[in-house]
């Protein structure tokens, strides 16, 4: 980060400034969704009745009204704006994803409506004396202005769904959050429901009453309304605050216009892979440029800094970067990322750069997880294992197409748990064939067991199969399986929703190889004696054989087992 706009100096205290930012924006929005919720909660006790409004009033303003807290919620309320228009004046584009642009527009919304209110009773109460009572409020809303009733449920409505959008771009990244969102989103839902009928069956009660005057007599004086110049004071002050709130708008985006008009033809260019090349005016990001031109960008956080999925590896230009702040790193190496790959959301690039974007625009939140330092590409001996069905296109030819996807999936679903259990990895499937890895995670000699008790637990649970399909197959499914260890590289690899975690190098190859030699050596499984000696198996017992693999210099030793019962 080499500028963020605000005048910082050296990169230390860009980094503490950047900190000191999110944690104000996380902060004060939590005290405000507090606030916001106990209010709404508050509302809701309505549905009892008007006196037990009342009564949950009274411990709600005691609470907030206590000095720390009222300090705390008009400096969160402050704070919080003050932050929207810094953020509105740094964007170098206006150009975002729909969910962003509705958190920007609801929380500049909420201020013009809420002053009235805020004048109406806090003030109201403060200058004059008045009792803010719910009565008051209900009064004041249903009866005198019932115009207001229907902007304080557009108030509420709007503060609640901004603070829900703001949590939910703040908690996807947590692990857990997948596994509580249906509760959360319930909650989500419910509260702002209870609150509006909760609000409008108080409304109606106060509507009736106030037809008696004997009751109007007595909740003037336990309100005590103050004079009617009062009210025209209260309405002035609202226009001109609204009018400076609006002025603050235009002048922050008038503002931008002329930033971005003098910076015009001094920013860098920002190559892709296609070619596709873009300006950049100073001190915007990678991930900006990206949005400003209309190019899709991962970035599940909306360029906070937080998920990663904006990352790009980095081409030429890239010695012209400033290194990665502390944030930043600490986020790259929750994902492992190897050296040239940054966040796109953090880098301001002041020369021309090639970047190229690691993850498809669609990306979702679990890209953001930590994941094991493999994912990136490493080199890694590991044991790889190729499983076929032997016959099975012969055998399929006489059945129907919803029979052969039945039996397959059972088939697959059974060698699928038999390799997981044993602690391999499922790599693909390919037709009726299979692909799995082992010793990712651990050691060669860990992954060389592992596959050896796979195999053993496939030829298992096929046979088990077999006894339970035997009334629908014409004959055994029977299978052949090649088993080899060798140095591959290893990494997460595809495009779009087709990207997972795989092995290429002449060991895969090879392995693919022992597996068709089961076909000629009419057995179940070809093993190679690299795998023998890790796993520290004796298979001295099965017959040993020198093959010639293409592509290889020197003969290969491997183990032939005729039957995958037969392994000890």
């Amino acid at each position: 980060m080499t500028d963020t706009g605000l005048g910082m100096g050296a990169a230390g205290t860009q980094v503490d400034w950047a900190n000191l930012v999110r944690r104000l924006r996380l902060g004060t929005g939590l005290v405000l969704f507090g606030y916001v919720s106990t209010h709404l909660l508050n509302h809701a006790v309505g549905l009892l009745s008007l006196e037990a409004l009342e009564v949950a009033r009274r411990v709600f303003v005691w609470f907030w009204r206590l000095p720390p807290l009222t300090i705390a919620l008009y400096g969160s309320l402050l704070i919080h704006l003050t932050l929207a228009f810094v953020a509105l004046y740094r964007r170098r584009s206006l150009r975002m994803p729909l969910s962003e642009a509705a958190q920007l527009l609801l929380g500049l919304a909420i201020p013009p409506l809420l002053l009235i209110h805020i004048l109406g009773t806090r003030v109201a109460h403060t200058v004059y004396g008045l009792e803010d009572l719910y009565t008051y409020v209900l009064l004041v809303q249903w009866v005198f202005a019932p115009g207001y009733a229907l902007q304080q449920v557009v108030v509420l409505t709007i503060a609640w769904v901004h603070a829900c959008i703001g949590l939910h771009f703040w908690l996807r990244l947590r692990p857990w959050y997948p596994r509580f969102l249906p509760y959360l989103y319930s909650a989500a839902l419910l509260i702002p429901v209870l609150a509006m009928i909760g609000f409008g069956v108080a409304g109606r009660t106060v509507l009736i009453m106030s037809q008696d005057p004997a009751w109007m007599r007595r909740a003037a004086e336990a309100i005590r309304f103050p004079p009617a110049a009062a009210s025209t004071e209260i309405d002035r002050l609202e226009g001109i605050l609204k009018l400076g709130f609006f002025g603050l708008i235009g002048g922050t985006l008038a503002a931008r216009l002329v930033r971005d008009w003098l910076n015009r033809g001094k920013g860098a260019t920002l190559t892709y892979p296609d070619g596709r090349a873009v300006s950049l005016q100073p001190g915007m990001t990678v991930l900006e440029a990206s949005r400003a031109s209309g190019i899709p960008h991962a970035s599940v956080c909306g360029g906070r800094g937080r998920c990663s999925t904006c990352r790009v590896r980095l081409g030429r230009g890239a010695e012209s970067l400033p290194p990665p702040t502390a944030e930043e790193q600490k986020v790259l190496d929750r994902v492992s990322a190897p050296p040239k790959v940054r966040l796109a959301c953090q880098i301001r690039p002041a020369k021309d750069l090639e970047v190229s974007p690691l993850l498809p625009p669609t990306a979702s939140p679990k890209e953001a997880l930590r994941r094991p330092s493999y994912v990136a590409g490493m080199e890694k001996e590991i044991v790889i294992l190729f499983a076929d069905l032997r016959g099975f296109t012969r055998l399929s030819e006489h059945k129907l197409p919803f029979d052969v996807v039945f039996l397959l999936n059972r088939y697959f679903t059974e060698m699928g748990r038999a390799i997981e259990d044993a602690g391999g990895r499922v790599d693909k499937f390919i037709g009726d064939g299979i692909m799995a890895l082992f010793g990712i995670d651990t050691t060669p000699e860990a992954g060389a067991r592992t596959a050896l008790i796979a195999a053993k637990r496939m030829g298992e649970n096929l046979a088990a199969l077999n006894r339970a399909l035997s009334a629908d197959l014409s004959e055994p499914l029977r299978i052949g399986l090649g088993i080899h260890l060798g140095q591959t590289i290893v990494g997460e690899m595809g495009y779009a929703r087709a990207v997972g975690v795989t092995a290429i190098g002449d060991a895969v190859n090879t392995a693919s190889r022992l597996e068709s030699l089961t076909k000629e050596f009419k057995a179940e499984l070809v093993v190679s004696e690299a795998v023998e000696r890790a796993s520290g198996a004796d298979l001295t017992r099965f017959d040993r054989h020198e093959i010639e693999i293409r592509g290889r210099t020197t003969s290969l030793p491997v183990r032939v087992v005729p039957h995958l019962a037969d392994l000890p």
